[in-house]
């Protein structure tokens, strides 16, 4: 439940906040007219969304046994690719995101292209949409299907508060920090999709787990009890897992931390290097 609310928290507040945005903007310079075709590709957007997430779940109920296993794994693994262009990009344009949305709203308003502004909300919206399919569809492989939906129904609502909040009062909020927070919990959550893709694969016959059993810490946290689901759906806990596992869940966190992360961690060792050695 926390992880998909988490993913649809994020995804929604991107959607909502350039619609919120768009719809504020028009509303301040009187362009009322401009109104309609934001809300049509808002429309647009969340009935396409929707028919992307009916297709997925149709093509999930038609695997059985060793073809499941490699649907399940191809979506992890697709997700897990999907996820770190989103941490990466946003790590690195969080900060300049909105006046990029900005300008593009005053270009289509200032030649008056309708189209631009419906196109612009369709195309934010329906790629959340499909982010969030593919990320929502992967952690309910490894939950409950009822806790999943929760947890996607809950983000998705906050979400559209904090664009009501956004067109309505205006209020500003620190998307850098929300975005780079956030980032950090999904860089462990893609990690988690590798490490259980590769799982997958592995029942499936296709790749090998090098060594079956790296350790076992089941009889500590049981990865099939309560606690130990939540960790499988946050972070990819797996109990007893194989050596591939690891090394591809280690693998993946480095790299990807290393690439989204290393201005801020290059800071972080400047800092403390200057409070080690003074002077």
């Amino acid at each position: 439940m926390i992880p998909t609310m988490l993913i649809t928290l994020r995804e929604g507040i991107e959607a909502a906040l350039i619609v919120g945005i768009v719809l504020s903007y028009v509303q301040k310079i009187g362009a009322e007219d401009m109104k309609k075709p934001v809300l049509l590709g808002l429309g647009l957007g969340i009935f396409s969304s929707i028919g992307v997430a009916a297709l997925f779940l149709l093509a999930s109920v038609e695997f059985e046994g060793r073809t499941e296993g490699i649907f399940e794994g191809t979506t992890m693994f697709i997700a897990a690719a999907v996820l770190t262009t989103v941490i990466v990009w946003m790590a690195k344009n969080a900060k300049s995101h909105g006046q990029h949305i900005r300008e593009s709203i005053e270009r289509s308003v200032g030649s008056r292209e309708s189209h631009g502004l419906l196109i612009l909300a369709f195309v934010s919206v329906f790629r959340e949409g499909v982010e969030t399919v593919l990320f929502v569809g992967s952690a309910s492989f490894s939950s409950d299907a009822l806790a999943t939906l929760a947890g996607a129904v809950i983000g998705l609502l906050a979400a559209a508060l904090v664009g009501l909040l956004v067109f309505r009062y205006s209020v500003r909020l620190d998307l850098r920090s929300f975005f780079r927070v956030t980032g950090v919990i999904l860089v462990l959550f893609a990690a988690g999709l590798v490490a259980h893709g590769i799982h997958e694969f592995e029942e499936a016959g296709i790749t090998d787990p090098i060594v079956a059993s790296v350790w076992n810490t089941n009889p500590i946290v049981d990865d099939h009890s309560d606690a130990g689901r939540l960790l499988t759906a946050l972070f990819g806990y797996n109990g007893d897992p194989s050596l591939a596992e690891v090394l591809g869940y280690s693998a993946y966190w480095v790299l990807v931390t290393g690439i989204a992360y290393r201005d801020s961690m290059a800071w972080a060792a400047r800092k403390m290097l200057s409070f080690v050695m003074p002077g």
